[in-house]
């Protein structure tokens, strides 16, 4: 697994995969959760080498599992692909060990600027 894409729609799930894959990440493996508690039981398979979260999401959001990694001492990469855009949401996210924050809607270039410094 080199991404891991936290989001509780089914099919955001799989238009951020598209789009990882059009801004040129075809050949990493990207797994899947619905919620910070299934992401947490995935992370026991491995760690990734990026987090990609949505922020409201049932049985855990997404800035309390950012809080669960950090808590951990787990460093990895975190962005938020979300369509909380305001100060204080982002200032929380920064402060809470976020790397990022992926504004939806997005495009593949917009994907490609977020990830490249994580992924190259």
């Amino acid at each position: 697994m080199d991404i891991l894409v936290v989001d509780d729609s089914r099919t955001m799930r799989i238009i951020l995969q598209r789009a990882i894959k059009q801004a040129g990440y075809r050949t990493l493996e990207v797994a899947e959760a619905e919620n910070g508690c299934q992401a947490i039981e995935k992370l026991r398979g491995g760690q990734p080498k990026l987090i990609l979260s949505d922020w409201n999401m049932p049985e855990m959001n997404g800035i309390d599992f950012l809080r669960h990694l950090r808590a951990a001492n787990n460093k990895v990469p975190f962005g938020f692909v979300t369509s909380e855009t305001s100060a204080e949401m982002r200032s929380l996210a920064m402060e809470t060990g976020a790397s990022f924050l992926l504004t939806k809607p997005f495009t593949p270039d917009d994907v490609q600027e977020a990830l490249s410094p994580f992924l190259g």
